[in-house]
């Protein structure tokens, strides 16, 4: 028998945006860390469509720039030196078929910089009013680094009690892990009107 390979959570937040994301749409990856998710959707939505990634933290940017622009897809988008709580300062409501959020710290940057809960929940509140109706919001959690669990914690609360049957909210995570804190995959599909 030939081995299955799991998907993680990451994998699964990739999922949810192919199934939603066509050439020539608007997305916004709200934490573009390392730039793997901006070059993602960079690819899914073609040469007619627009990425915004947002991100705090200048080396962020750079490593997002540089990918992006070694993969020839840097026209498509648009770098925010923002954090995500401030994405609807610069990007107009309804618009958007899909917005991802990795949260955490940047993978080989300061562990101890990290996203906070404060900001997230605006960040999310914000993103509920910039997707257009049929439209993904993706929120990759990691609740077992230091002050990930409040974060995760506070991200379960908020999306889980998106009213249905405006929104259909899916939950992921690996389930037989009790002594660990694997990440989570939260999906929230926008139904249209």
């Amino acid at each position: 028998m030939k081995p299955i390979r799991v998907p993680g959570a990451v994998e699964w937040s990739h999922y949810f945006l192919r199934g939603c994301v066509t050439e020539g749409d608007s997305v916004v990856d709200a934490t573009a860390g390392n730039g793997y998710d901006t070059l993602f959707l960079a690819k899914l939505v073609g040469e007619h469509g627009k990425v915004h990634a947002f991100d705090v933290q200048s080396a962020a940017l750079d490593s997002t720039s540089e990918r992006l622009q070694e993969a020839g897809v840097l026209s498509r988008c648009t770098l925010y030196h923002r954090g995500h709580e401030e994405m609807s300062q610069v990007l107009p409501m309804g618009a958007y078929a899909a917005i991802i959020f990795n949260l955490g710290y940047l993978p080989g940057g300061d562990r101890t910089r990290i996203t906070r809960s404060q900001t997230t929940l605006e960040a999310l509140r914000q993103a509920e009013d910039l997707l257009a109706p049929g439209g993904v919001l993706v929120v990759v959690t990691y609740p077992g680094h230091e002050g990930g669990w409040e974060e995760a914690s506070a991200v379960a609360a908020h999306i889980s009690e998106l009213e249905s049957p405006q929104w259909n909210v899916q939950h992921i995570r690996r389930a037989n892990l009790s002594h660990a804190r694997p990440p989570e995959c939260w999906a929230a599909v926008r139904r249209p009107a």
